[in-house]
């Protein structure tokens, strides 16, 4: 039949893998080891420095657990860095766990309203079924951390700790999601039976009560206030007395979040540079900020990332944190693991096509602590607190190469003082819609 593999071919390929010697160790190395530790290496691994020139103080390493929470870790250690100044703490966590409660929430209200405005559409349709495959996950983006904490504030995290469904948060999301699937054949079946979208919404309302008193069980209850002391890494004592999630974030952290403009690099062909994209269905809120990315060359989002790291300014960022990478030595580096030569090929895709053909896409987020730059102000390579915990990498920490950041970063949230002026107009545009399985929709895990 044509097209199919022969036993001749079959022959033909045996006799060629095992006129190399190379790949007879290879095939013995790799029955006994993980092949990851077999191409680990030895030049990158010796290379592996954990100095730089630029460094913020941050707290100690953050833990997700067995969670797609990244995200809001990423933005949490973000902000926690500018409250440990103003606090002057030596280490300091915001909740977590109050963050994921009203996502989770907030999740589910707009997937139902989703539900409703694709009322029309054909259920085995792309678009339904996509939205159906994507119910309340842990993952998510900077634009939706940042509609969650200009609703809700935000909280120390000894004032709702972790529970076991915040650490591991699998069986609680399998319940969420199947409640929420059936509220979907509801709305769907009275849409079918002539319903209005304002009675739809009345019973969306009822719905949604249910995944609150859910998540109150999961999650327990996030605080409406709380009474505020501390002692100070100079050993003072200091009494705020009672305040609201929204009052701490005004006083101890104090950032604006609206200052914050999300840069992405995808070189496709798609997706001109600097224009303004946002994808259909991305959210967390309903009536909160859109996501909004600004495509930019991979140089402009370095320069602006080092600068800001280099005025002492974190910088949360979404990259591919499964590609090219270590985890015991805390590296991100291209060259990490010599594949090519293990296996006798070569994988030629550039950054362009593993994002067309699905190879790669942002999948995790973290922040820039720090960055090393030469004598010239270039870049060299950049620290990152990660949040899987301080017993991986540095206590916590990685080490990125510069290669690593142009290959499998795809963005950064820089504030806008660090942009040019041409740029800067961009973002008054309206931005280009992308489908919502756009891999630039892609959220972090």
């Amino acid at each position: 039949m044509v097209g199919e593999i022969s036993r001749e071919k079959i022959e033909g390929y045996s006799s060629a893998f095992e006129a190399d010697s190379k790949n007879i160790v290879a095939m013995n190395a790799v029955a006994r080891s993980d092949v990851r530790e077999v191409a680990l290496s030895r030049d990158v691994v010796s290379r592996v420095d954990h100095t730089y020139s630029h460094l913020i103080r941050t707290g100690k390493a953050t833990a997700q657990g067995q969670t797609g929470r990244c995200w809001t870790f990423a933005g949490l250690n973000t902000l926690r860095i500018y409250a440990m100044k103003r606090l002057n703490l030596e280490d300091f966590e915001l909740s977590q766990s109050y963050i994921m409660f009203w996502d989770k929430l907030e999740k589910a209200n707009y997937f139902l309203e989703n539900i409703i405005e694709t009322r029309d559409e054909p259920l085995d349709g792309r678009l339904v079924m996509w939205l159906l495959a994507n119910i309340v996950p842990d993952a998510g983006q900077w634009d939706m951390f940042v509609n969650l904490v200009k609703k809700y504030g935000v909280i120390p995290k000894k004032f709702m700790p972790e529970t076991k469904s915040s650490m591991a948060s699998r069986t609680m999301n399998s319940s969420l999601v199947a409640k929420l699937r059936e509220g979907a054949r509801d709305l769907r079946v009275m849409h079918e039976g002539g319903a209005s979208p304002d009675e739809m919404r009345k019973a969306k309302a009822c719905i949604v009560e249910d995944i609150y008193r859910m998540l109150r069980i999961h999650l327990g209850t996030p605080p409406k206030n709380f009474y505020w002391e501390w002692r100070d890494r100079d050993g003072e004592f200091h009494r705020h007395g009672k305040i609201t999630p929204h009052e701490f974030y005004s006083e101890y952290i104090g950032f604006d979040l609206d200052s914050l403009v999300c840069l992405i690099n995808a070189p496709t062909k798609d997706k001109p540079y600097n224009r303004l994209y946002t994808v259909q269905y991305l959210g967390n809120v309903v009536g909160g900020h859109e996501v909004r990315y600004l495509n930019v060359p991979i140089d402009v989002m370095k320069r602006a990332a080092a600068e800001m790291v280099r005025d002492a300014r974190p910088v949360w960022f979404g990259a591919d944190a499964g590609k090219a990478s270590n985890r015991d030595l805390g590296v991100f580096d291209p060259e990490i693991y010599d594949y090519g030569n293990l296996y006798g090929t070569e994988f030629a895709l550039d950054k362009s096509d593993r994002l067309d053909y699905g190879q790669s896409r942002m999948t995790h987020a973290m922040v820039f602590t720090g960055v090393d730059l030469d004598e010239e102000g270039a870049t060299r390579r950049w620290r990152v607190e990660n949040s899987w915990g301080d017993k991986v990498g540095d206590r916590g920490f990685y080490t990125m190469s510069d290669s690593w950041f142009e290959e499998y970063n795809y963005e950064v949230m820089v504030d806008r003082s660090y942009l040019p002026e041409e740029l800067l107009k961009v973002l008054k545009t309206e931005p280009i819609v992308l489908k919502p399985w756009d891999p630039m929709g892609a959220l972090a895990l």
